[in-house]
């Protein structure tokens, strides 16, 4: 921690969260890049977000309600929101200035488009050398394809992941939620981390390149081995676990389907057993993990004939008390009526100005002596321009109307006028 941070996390050290004291400056839209530094914020940083005029395409997705954002009031929560036009050349001052005060910058820019504006690396640390600046992109800054739009769907299927999705012979469907912008954010929160950590020996801050395929990609790391070595292409399965059996989805009486996983011995003779049918433990089809993927299909009707005389709620209790894992395919609100994500705070009510309070996702992961928290909703555009840059750049009240006029920021003052 810089010696700027440590006097912003308090002199005693005591902090909140284990990213109090950091500062964060986010130049970035949709999905990944918020995601990130909402996970920053979460724990503790300080993240100032800049927006464009027209706000983050963010504030477009999903329903609204009476014209408010509810996505950007999540994703944006614990931050503070500034609008300044990039496209003006005070405005790319402004942001010099601001990120000269700061520990961590996040864009998720096309490559290159940073440069263009006179924001590169270089610019950014010649007043603060401990910056981190992490980019996140589709293709990552080098490469031939670096300059290509990318987003989250798009990088899954260039991943490779997209492949692997749905049933054999179909076309790949995707997952109605942005599962490779999630695991980028992650990916790229954990280097800004890795490298906080690191500016506590060297002094200096450094560059994370986050490609949204790479983190798509990997997921795949059972399957490069055998690549390798075999020259083997895993194809889709539908719901079935490759090379994993039984590890699927079951049909139950009252219409729904029940996940099984059996994924190794013991497991599967308490499953077998449980369902009544421990004579099929004999069976030399069935004996190794290896023999029973070889033969999933008839051990999958045999599983499948059971649960389908019964309903989900009694499967659940039969296999629950034999210590196999399953559970119900859950809607939304099957977890939100469920006692298990109330214990573990995954749904919590955060304050907003409009609502009261809204609920929202709960805090990954789970600290014990320093964990994170919902602070307030995401806040509305341009809400707090005034205040931050007053705040951190000292500039007076006539300076910023002078801004305003200019068109360079703007302010709910100023919308509200």
């Amino acid at each position: 921690m810089s010696a700027e941070a440590k006097t912003r996390a308090g002199d005693d050290g005591e902090r909140r969260a284990p990213l109090a004291g950091y500062r964060v400056l986010e130049l970035c839209s949709t999905i990944a890049g918020p995601a990130c530094t909402r996970l920053l914020a979460d724990f503790g940083a300080e993240v100032i977000k800049i927006e464009p005029p027209e706000g983050d395409s963010v504030r477009q997705i999903g329903i609204p309600d009476d014209g408010i954002a509810l996505y950007a009031a999540s994703i944006l929560r614990n931050k503070r929101a500034v609008t300044i036009d990039l496209k003006t050349a005070r405005g790319r001052e402004l942001v010099l200035q601001l990120a000269a005060h700061c520990d961590i910058v996040v864009e998720n820019f096309r490559p290159g488009t940073l440069e263009r504006l006179g924001l590169d690396y270089e610019a950014l640390t010649r007043d603060n050398p401990g910056l981190v600046l992490v980019r996140i992109s589709g293709y990552g800054q080098s490469g031939p394809r670096r300059a290509q739009p990318g987003y989250g769907a798009i990088c899954e299927a260039f991943g490779g992941v997209r492949h692997l999705i749905g049933e054999p012979g179909q076309p790949p469907p995707r997952v109605a939620v942005p599962v490779i912008d999630y695991l980028s954010a992650a990916y790229a929160a954990y280097g800004a981390a890795l490298s906080l950590l690191e500016r506590q020996k060297s002094g200096r801050g450094q560059v994370i390149d986050c490609a949204l395929y790479e983190a798509a990609f990997s997921m795949l790391e059972a399957a490069i081995p055998s690549y390798d070595r075999f020259g083997y292409v895993p194809n889709r399965e539908g719901s079935r676990l490759p090379y994993m059996a039984p590890n699927n989805l079951y049909p139950t009486r009252d219409g729904g389907y029940v996940l099984i996983a059996a994924n190794n011995d013991a497991t599967f003779k308490r499953l077998m057993t449980a369902i009544g049918r421990a004579d099929s433990l004999a069976d030399s089809r069935y004996a190794t993990i290896n023999s029973r993927w070889a033969n999933v299909d008839a051990l999958d009707a045999e599983i499948g004939a059971w649960t389908a005389t019964r309903d989900a709620g009694d499967i659940e209790a039969v296999l629950e008390a034999a210590a196999v894992p399953c559970a119900r395919v859950y809607t939304l609100a099957d977890a939100a009526a469920d006692p298990h994500y109330a214990a573990r705070e995954m749904l919590l009510r955060a304050p907003h100005p409009h609502f009261g309070e809204l609920l929202q996702v709960g805090i990954v992961p789970k600290l014990s002596a320093t964990p994170g928290a919902v602070r307030w909703s995401g806040p509305e555009l341009s809400a707090d321009t005034r205040a931050v840059l007053a705040e951190k750049l000292g500039l007076s009240d006539a300076e910023l109307d002078a801004l305003e006029a200019e068109a360079v920021i703007r302010s709910r003052r100023k919308e509200s006028s």
